[in-house]
């Protein structure tokens, strides 16, 4: 599958979660190698008023979600993978006012599980907010219909 393939399909896998739509969470980059997703800095993401911080939970949000969709990127048919296991390790806060970008990559595929590991960052990716590793059960093909072109469910 070429590079300009998988970005569609993740776009496409991203655009049926509503809950990232309400985030504004959006594809940044995708290729076989993994997944970059952005969470625009909004009012919705705010944890802490007075400082403007950002809360755990979209942080956790966006990492689960950048690494269920690099399945997509592992995969050369487009499967139902909901997540097994995830476990976030922070590094520190994300700074408020700031576009926070998550990137995971898939590192194993079995019959049964893909295993992904990724990091949270915003400036600089060598320099995480957080690091990841997810697991995802394979449950096979999606079906007719899901994620399709056309829409329809």
């Amino acid at each position: 599958m070429s590079d300009s393939q998988i970005l569609e399909r993740t776009q496409r896998f991203l655009s049926f979660l509503r809950h990232c739509q309400v985030l504004g969470l959006s594809v940044e980059h995708a290729d076989s190698r993994g997944l970059t997703l952005r969470l625009p800095y909004s009012e919705k993401i705010i944890g802490n008023p007075e400082t403007g911080g950002v809360h755990g939970g979209a942080i956790t949000t966006l990492m689960d979600t950048t690494c269920g969709i690099s399945t997509a990127c592992a995969l050369p048919e487009l499967e139902v993978c909901p997540t097994l296991d995830l476990r976030i390790d922070y590094m520190h806060p994300a700074e408020a006012g700031h576009d926070i970008f998550g990137f995971a990559e898939c590192y194993r595929v079995t019959p049964t599980v893909i295993f992904t590991r990724g990091v949270a960052y915003q400036r600089d990716i060598n320099e995480p907010i957080a690091h990841v590793v997810g697991t995802f059960m394979r449950m096979g093909k999606a079906t007719q219909g899901v994620f399709s072109k056309d829409g329809a469910a």
